[in-house]
């Protein structure tokens, strides 16, 4: 295997995890839905063929919550003070250990398709300096580099609107080729489960099956997901 895939995750709290979604939902099915898709990005990534998945988890995190979704995936802790520092961390560790290319991924897109991390890795063998996953937040969902950018990282305000706009003009003054992948989208609030449960609708049956499952047995009206 040539190439890393890192999985950034943290153990789901009732009442600190996915607080966004509640309402509709109560603080401890936010948790565990937050766990689903946890347990469909570890094992969509597991069947990559030539790529060696594992999970990044935050400091407070118990390392051995992850051990239940891909039984022998490595864990380790993500270090850093801040988003930005914990995500040039992961991909120089994945770089020191497969130099060929590393991408990282977050876990609040329960039905990301694999060929977008295929996609991903090929852009990269290409000569691609960095690949970016648009999220439809602003955001993005997948950052691939060939070598450490702290740049990108370090001097990029995290968790805002313009994320992906702000990283693309620092690539721009480094002059990095650049490919973006399609767009794709996070599940943070209530509007964001109603829009995935309608991806699901037309999706494969394979896709998502502990995220399907939850929602299918966690029904709340839509009305209340579109309008919060």
């Amino acid at each position: 295997m040539n190439n890393i895939l890192t999985i950034f995750a943290r153990e789901p709290v009732a009442g600190r995890t996915k607080t966004r979604l509640c309402p509709p939902f109560d603080g401890a099915s936010a948790a565990a839905l937050y766990a689903c898709f946890l347990r469909d990005v570890c094992a969509m990534a597991a069947g990559l063929p030539g790529v060696q998945a594992l999970i990044a988890h935050t400091p407070e995190s118990n390392p051995a919550f992850f051990q239940q979704f891909v039984p022998g995936m490595p864990v380790r802790p993500q270090c850093g003070a801040t988003l930005g520092e914990r995500m040039d961390d992961a991909l120089r560790q994945a770089l020191a250990e497969m130099p060929a290319s590393a991408v990282l991924i977050g876990s609040d897109s329960p039905d990301l398709p694999a060929a977008f991390i295929h996609h991903a890795f090929a852009q990269l063998a290409a000569g691609s300096d960095l690949v970016l996953g648009p999220a439809s937040d602003g955001g993005y969902y997948l950052i691939g580099t060939r070598e450490p950018q702290p740049r990108l990282l370090y001097e990029v305000p995290m968790s805002t609107p313009t994320v992906l706009a702000d990283t693309l003009a620092i690539a721009q003054q480094l002059n990095l080729r650049v490919d973006l992948l399609p767009t794709w989208h996070d599940v943070d609030t209530a509007g964001d489960v109603w829009a995935l449960e309608q991806r699901l609708r037309d999706a494969p049956a394979a896709a998502a099956p502990a995220t399907r499952r939850f929602l299918a047995q966690h029904r709340v009206t839509h009305a209340s997901m579109v309008q919060l």
